[in-house]
């Protein structure tokens, strides 16, 4: 069956009743149930729209996201990094960090969960990466055999990760931009 559009307007209307509920309830007590009647919708409606609760509540979180990280050029790795982070505030990545370490916990009991953050969420965030970071390997800022490439992901998630665990403080552009500065680019050789 073919799907019904929805307006823009009322997508992103859906996606913030989803990431509300997903603040309040997290994710193993969100149900289509208590989405449709936040957003005045029927059951029907969101499974022939999003298929899956996890597929609804992964879209509603790259839907919060700003442009992938492929489309930042300027002209250097510093700069691209500097500039991936300067898109987001600190209020909205303060309750996004605590939405994603929610659905991390909810992974690990579901893996249609993990699938649908993997193909949705993950996979095209380190597919930016990699463009991002395969464009300093050709302007010679970065050797291509340098062993820490592989490990850009690594680092930038466990400074999300960490800066909780270890310093019981929200992540901010302002620490994001010093582990940068600080860890990644002297990793990297830069």
């Amino acid at each position: 069956m073919a799907r019904t559009r929805l307006t823009p307007e009322r997508e992103s209307e859906m996606y913030a009743a989803v990431l509300d509920l997903l603040r309040e309830v997290g994710y193993d007590a969100l149900t289509m149930d208590a989405v449709a009647a936040r957003t005045r919708s029927s059951k029907a409606t969101l499974y022939r729209q999003w298929g899956s609760k996890a597929e609804l509540a992964v879209k509603a979180l790259r839907h919060n996201k700003p442009g992938g990280l492929a489309e930042i050029d300027t002209g250097s790795l510093r700069g691209d990094f500097h500039a991936a982070l300067g898109r987001a505030d600190d209020c909205q990545m303060e309750k996004d960090s605590a939405l994603m370490r929610g659905l991390m916990h909810a992974v690990h009991e579901n893996p249609d969960l993990h699938q649908a953050l993997r193909e949705l969420l993950i996979e095209p965030e380190m597919t930016g990466l990699d463009m991002l970071l395969r464009r300093a390997v050709d302007r010679g800022e970065l050797r291509p055999d340098n062993p820490a490439l592989k490990y850009v992901p690594h680092m930038l998630i466990g400074a999300f990760a960490a800066r909780q665990l270890v310093e019981d403080r929200a992540v901010d552009r302002a620490f994001l931009i010093d582990y940068v500065d600080s860890v990644i680019l002297p990793a990297l050789g830069v």
